[in-house]
């Protein structure tokens, strides 16, 4: 598993133990990644069956419509949405919301079954 400088920085940046993803690996991609609609959302549960465990997503919402999300490998993410890379190796239970001159990221707990 490779992670790149730019990957750990924001790892190490926010204090949070980097973990990768592999090539071939899927994350869940909406539609309107590719858009340049800001901001940009990720948010990170545990990987399962050759996934990644990331579903990303452009826009203030979240939708609930079950083809929200196509599954996407990890490589295309250059293409479709440049800005969510230096992401990927922060852990499950972490999300990232970013927009020209906004960047948070904090770690949820709801994600991986943390919370009381």
């Amino acid at each position: 598993m490779t992670i790149s400088a730019a990957q750990l920085a924001v790892a190490r940046r926010y204090g949070a133990p980097p973990r990768g993803v592999e090539s071939g690996q899927t994350v869940g991609a909406a539609r309107n990644l590719a858009s340049g609609i800001q901001p940009v959302n990720g948010l990170r549960l545990p990987p399962a069956l050759g996934t990644t465990g990331w579903f990303l997503w452009a826009g203030e919402e979240l939708s609930e419509d079950p083809d929200f999300f196509v599954p996407l490998h990890v490589e295309h993410l250059v293409t479709w949405c440049a800005l969510t890379v230096p992401y990927l190796a922060l852990p499950p239970g972490w999300r990232f919301l970013i927009a020209p001159g906004h960047e948070d990221v904090w770690c949820d707990a709801s994600l991986v079954g943390d919370s009381p």
